[in-house]
Order: structure tokens, then sequence, then C-alpha cells
């Protein structure tokens, strides 16, 4: 009889329990996916209240974010619009051959315009990296780093020509098979790769090593730049950080840079780490993936 109690009790337990247990698992799937469930709702008790409370927050909330993302993508677009109005016709000043101080006028809005582009820009893909669905497992595929080199040089050719500085790419590791989607990898690394070039020192050099040691896939950024104290690393990789700072040739930033690469990184299963000695001796940036 004592078996059979216990027995009835562990089943009744059991029903009780499966309702919090169904609806905790539909939140982790949203929290985590961004995965709509569809909750029983037959529980005529407070199981079922419940389960209706759930479903309504979890499609309030995706509701909420959808309009979020839509009206912020509009109001970007517009600012876009309004951003160019004032460069064109700076351009079509600058087009009319004047005189040096109003060239120098011109010159500057554009130059300013062109740094709010970059800033509705990041500030866009910032809301997409947030916002976008992510596999937790995504299908590991073939990188063939051979492939990828040529677009980086390409995208940072002209920063490294600016400040006559060298980019010396060294691959150890030809491929790999990794979790992560190939135009995502190499935005990482060319916005590393930019930011190394931007507290680089004209006439430097800037290295990127790429091998594989113990089952792990490493690569390394390296630069001899303006450096950082050890106690400001986590502060790197912050969103909107308050060390983006200017560059040794007075480059801008939006802050947003090595936080959404390190996001991206993470996404992915790997890791992105950032060491210095201090104080104008450089800076090492170090991706790493499971093989």
């Amino acid at each position: 009889m004592t078996l059979l109690a216990t027995a009835v009790t562990l089943l009744v337990l059991n029903q009780l329990i499966m309702p919090i247990s169904i609806a905790s698992k539909s939140l982790d799937d949203y929290r985590n996916n961004r995965k709509l469930s569809v909750l029983p709702t037959e529980y005529t008790d407070e199981a079922g209240l419940l389960m209706c409370n759930i479903q309504e927050s979890i499609y309030e909330s995706e509701s909420f974010i959808n309009e979020k993302q839509d009206l912020i993508y509009m109001l970007s677009h517009d600012l876009k619009n309004f951003a160019g109005n004032p460069q064109g016709l700076a351009k079509l000043i600058l087009s009319e051959n004047p005189s040096e101080s109003v060239k120098h006028l011109a010159e500057l809005i554009c130059e300013s315009t062109n740094l709010q582009f970059r800033y509705i820009e990041n500030f866009i893909k910032l809301l997409k990296e947030q916002d976008q669905v992510v596999k937790l497992n995504p299908e590991a595929k073939t990188i063939a780093f051979t492939n990828i080199v040529p677009f980086i040089n390409e995208q940072v050719e002209q920063r490294l020509i600016d400040k006559n500085i060298t980019l010396n790419i060294s691959l150890d590791a030809s491929e790999a098979k990794l979790r992560i989607d190939e135009g995502l990898l190499v935005q990482v690394l060319v916005n590393l790769i930019s930011n190394a070039i931007k507290f680089s020192y004209f006439d430097s050099e800037v290295k990127v090593q790429i091998y594989s040691e113990d089952s792990k896939l490493k690569i390394i950024v390296a630069d001899k730049g303006i450096g950082f104290d050890k106690n400001q690393i986590e502060e790197l990789f912050k969103k909107f950080t308050k060390m983006s700072r200017l560059g040794t040739a007075n480059e801008l930033s939006t802050g947003i840079g090595l936080y959404l690469c390190k996001k991206i990184i993470e996404r992915h299963k790997g890791t992105l780490n950032a060491e210095s000695e201090g104080k104008n001796k450089g800076a090492e940036f170090k991706i790493e993936f499971d093989l």
C-alpha cells in the first residue's frame, strides 16, 4: 500500500509540475532563440491562467520588438536623408571651384556628414545583431582563409595607405571547419584590423596570425600602437564604451565596433580577448574557436 501511495503521489506531483515545466521551456526558447511557442491553455485552474498570461506576455514582447525595429529603421533611413542634403550641397559648392576658405568649410561639412552616416550604419548593425535570431548550434562549414584574405586586404587597403602601415598576414592554417558564417568572420577581422590601424603610429606594422594549436583555431591581430592599461580591458568591449578615443591620426569612432565583434564571436561559440602591456606598447586581440 505504501508503494502504491508513493506512486500515486509522484504521479499527481508530476501532473502539477508539468505546466510549470512547459511554461519554463517556452520562456527559455523565447529568451534564447526568439522562438514563439504555442502553450496549452486547456487547464482550468491556476496553471491555465499562468499559461495564458505567459503566452500573452511573449506575443506582446515580440510585437513590441518588431514595432521598435520598424520605427528605428524608418528613423535611421530618414536621418540618412537629412544628413545627405547638406553633403549634396557641399559637394555642389566644391564642384564650382570655390576659394580655399570656402572649399575648406565645404570639406568639413562632407567630413561631418560622413561621420553621421557611419554612426547611423553602425547603429543599425548593432540593432540587427541584437534582434537577429541566432541558432545556438549552426552547422559547421569549411572556411578557406586563402579565399577571404583578399577581401580583407581590399577593405583595409586605403586605411593602410593613409598611414603607410604594413599589414602582415601569416597563414599557418589554410582552412578550418567553424560554426560561423564566412561573411560575419570577415566583418569581425576587418573591424579588428581597422581598429589596430586606427591606434597604430604612422610607418608601423599590423600583424595577423591564423593558426591551429591544441585543437583550437587561433586568430591574433597585433599592433605596436598606443595600447591600453590592463584595468581598461573590460571597458573595451562594452556597448558605447567610454573608452572611445581618437586614433593616432585623429580618426573618430562610434565606440561599438569591438562590442559587435565580441558578440558575434561569442554567439558562435568562440572567444575574443584583448591584451596590452600598457601605454604605447601595442595591443593584441585574440579569437579562439574549438576545432
